[in-house]
């Protein structure tokens, strides 16, 4: 590069944790023989990529391969690795320079940083062939490979929602073709050490793929605390802490758009369209304009019968002093592409002047740049962020993986039901914006522009449902879910307006809002989850190696084939990794059909024994609506009180049934969020039938946890 190489700061104490905690995990699994798999579970600028390099210096690795799905986030490899004194010694290279680079860089002494997409090296045709081209990447023995922002593979349900309002080309760039069928033991690429990286890695944390062990945790709730306790508060100081408005919207205009299993505002139908781009206008367009009157603080009393003004301090984003002054940037999360322009077209009409006070950018679209691209045209239009305010429109263009320093609040107006989704758009506004030098003579002095930033959202139990999922999945404590929750909300308070008043809400509020409209149903389903438990190849072949585990699970109706069943998955795994290296042009036609069909047979059988092992887990729920106890855990009750009850309901003793969660075969930790949400629910419907088996005060059982109720 041609720029100077002239930054020299130093790792944060956190960020030192993580380097020392991996490299002794790495050093283990050498001395075992084994393949390490570590997760770093830590929020937006922790400062990853410097870590990363950090410990790559320390563990004196000379070859690693960053693999994203964010192309857009190359920019800050290259930087970190290029512009500091402590990797001198090492290249950075990426697609566009392999072909000129690569060959001439194995051949020196220099250590190498290869940087590229999922979607590139992974890439393959529809039969399973891997792209010529990037064949020489499978013949390097990597020393690790880093798997970046994880959670949009882990495992591609919830990535898909990140782009759903965008266009099929957005889509295509952004997810790839062709690799719905990772496993990490089948991974094609040689290495014996894998980094995972992710600031929301909710279905890894929540699967079991990653033990205690294997994880570094640094979330914003760590941050939060750094930053008003610890003994380096002035190295937090400058991120801003988040605070989330949720307010109910009057009901007639709920009444145009409830539905749903929680019979709740739906916000895509809210803003349905019809037309297009310049031409494009809401369905709802009246009620959308009651909305934009609401967020102004306008006519509040016409459409609030309840709303009593006086003495109420209701904090209405574009009405509140307190939020106009921090309000100038903001980013609106739409539904879709027409949404985007329809908000921008009612925003510009006559009767909304005070909107025209802003910039408004339209960041939707294929015009609006694809990826990365999308970034520029925004800044241009903020021109200097301290003399400009800002709207920007965006369905999905730069909700992940981009810093926008000067927005300080995002708008949820679209449905969204995955918690990586949710929080990594949220995560956008929380970034740190500070101007060096204010006063022109103290170089070293910096002024904090943003102290907090905001979260507004108008589908209250939505929200609440947001926050208790990442409470309960990032907090990987044997700790209790209302715990969790209030650890989370002590440094992100939750204000909600019910169309009377604006009041913080605790945790117990957030549950109970959270779980509303929730039925027996709804929670029986969570017993038939596929996350429950693990069939993937590392924890089958656990369960082969264990005669006793075997054992018990073939006394089991139905799963008397179990063993052959388990054997053909290992093997035809174990087949279809030996084919992962050919390419499309080393395979033949009745090859790649064969590989086609094994991989078929190997899924099928997966699920076969996936169902037969839920089927078990549906059981449990059946065993605590027999017995009377209510005090104890779950676990305690199976193993001191109701033992022979439990066998003759699920058909092993207890100490097989903890033998089968030893080996992973069951996951704990969401078997204690599926008990929490089951017993809080016939709770309450034996309070509502006066039926209530004990007093409140008395603890409710998790499956190894309890919790003061």
């Amino acid at each position: 590069t041609s720029l100077a190489r002239d930054l020299d700061f130093v790792m944060r104490p956190e960020q030192v944790s993580a380097v020392e905690k991996t490299a002794a995990y790495f050093e283990k699994c050498k001395k075992e023989s084994v393949q390490g798999h570590f997760l770093w579970n830590a929020k937006m600028r922790f400062g990853k990529t410097f870590c990363v390099y950090q410990l790559a210096k320390k563990m004196n690795w000379k070859k690693i391969l960053i693999l994203t799905f964010k192309p857009a986030v190359e920019s800050s490899w290259r930087e970190d690795l290029n512009l500091h004194v402590d990797f001198e010694d090492w290249i950075f290279f990426s697609k566009r320079e392999i072909y000129e680079v690569a060959g001439k860089v194995f051949n020196t002494q220099k250590k190498i940083v290869c940087f590229g997409s999922f979607q590139d090296y992974l890439g393959r045709d529809k039969l399973g062939g891997l792209k010529t081209k990037n064949k020489w990447v499978h013949d390097v023995d990597w020393d690790c490979i880093i798997l970046d922002e994880y959670h949009y593979g882990a495992w591609r349900d919830n990535a898909k929602e990140l782009f759903e309002g965008e266009t099929l080309s957005e889509q295509t760039f952004l997810l790839g073709s062709h690799i719905d069928n990772f496993e990490r033991n089948e991974f094609p690429i040689k290495t014996d050490r894998f980094l995972y990286l992710s600031g929301t890695p909710f279905r890894a944390l929540q699967s079991g793929e990653f033990i205690e062990d294997q994880i570094f945790n640094w979330t914003y709730t760590d941050e939060q605390h750094a930053k008003n306790f610890s003994d380096h508060k002035t190295l937090y100081e400058e991120m801003p802490s988040i605070i989330l408005l949720t307010y109910k919207v009057p009901d007639q205009i709920m009444a145009i758009s409830k539905k749903g299993e929680f019979d709740e505002f739906d916000l895509n139908h809210f803003f349905m369209t019809v037309g297009e781009k310049e031409d494009a206008k809401f369905v709802h367009e009246e009620s959308v304009q009651i909305w934009l009157n609401i967020i102004r603080g306008v006519d509040l009393e016409t459409n609030f019968n309840e709303l009593k003004l006086k003495g109420n301090n209701v904090l209405f984003p574009f009405a509140s002093k307190r939020l106009l002054q921090i309000l100038d940037h903001t980013l609106w999360y739409m539904p879709s592409i027409n949404s985007c322009f329809a908000m921008s077209n009612l925003l510009l009409e006559s009767q909304n002047k005070f909107f025209r006070e802003y910039e408004i950018i339209v960041a939707a679209g294929n015009s609006a740049g694809v990826g990365v691209n999308a970034l520029p045209p925004v800044r241009k239009a903020m021109g200097n962020p301290l003399e400009t305010k800002t709207i920007t429109l965006s369905c999905g263009k730069l909700t992940q993986g981009v810093t926008v320093k000067p927005w300080s609040g995002i708008f949820m107006l679209r449905n969204l039901n995955s918690p990586e989704t949710y929080f990594q758009a949220a995560f956008r506004v929380q970034s740190a914006w500070t101007l060096d030098n204010p006063n022109g003579n103290n170089p070293n002095e910096k002024l904090i522009l943003k102290p907090e930033c905001y979260i507004f959202d108008f589908a209250p139990s939505r929200a609440l449902r947001q926050i208790m999922d990442y409470s309960f999945r990032l907090n990987t404590e044997n700790i209790s879910p209302e715990k969790k929750v209030e650890e989370f909300i002590k440094f992100l308070p939750v204000l909600a307006f019910d169309g009377f008043s604006m009041k913080e809400v605790n945790a117990r509020g957030i549950l109970d809002i959270a779980m509303s409209g929730t039925s027996a149903t709804l929670l029986a389903r969570r017993w038939e989850s596929a996350q429950l438990v693990n069939t993937d190849n590392e924890t089958l072949q656990r369960l082969m190696d264990n005669d006793q585990a075997m054992a018990a699970l073939m006394k089991i109706e139905g799963f008397r084939s179990l063993n052959d069943e388990i054997k053909l998955i290992l093997n035809k795994s174990k087949f279809l990794k030996s084919t992962k290296t050919k390419t499309e042009d080393d395979l033949t036609s009745d090859e790649k059909k064969e590989i086609k069909e094994e991989r078929k047979n190997r899924d099928d059988l997966r699920k076969q024994v996936q169902k037969k092992l839920i089927k078990f887990s549906t059981r449990i729920p059946i065993f605590m609506y027999l017995t009377d106890y209510r005090e104890e855990t779950l676990k305690d009750v199976i193993e001191k009180l109701e033992s022979d009850l439990f066998k003759k309901v699920t058909g092993i003793s207890l100490d097989e049934f903890k033998l089968l969660i030893s080996l992973n075969v069951f996951n704990s930790n969401l078997m204690n969020d599926a008990v929490y949400k089951f017993k809080r629910y016939e709770d309450s419907s034996l309070n509502y039938l006066d039926l209530k088996k004990e007093k409140v005060s008395k603890p409710i059982g998790l499956f190894n946890t309890t919790i003061d109720d």
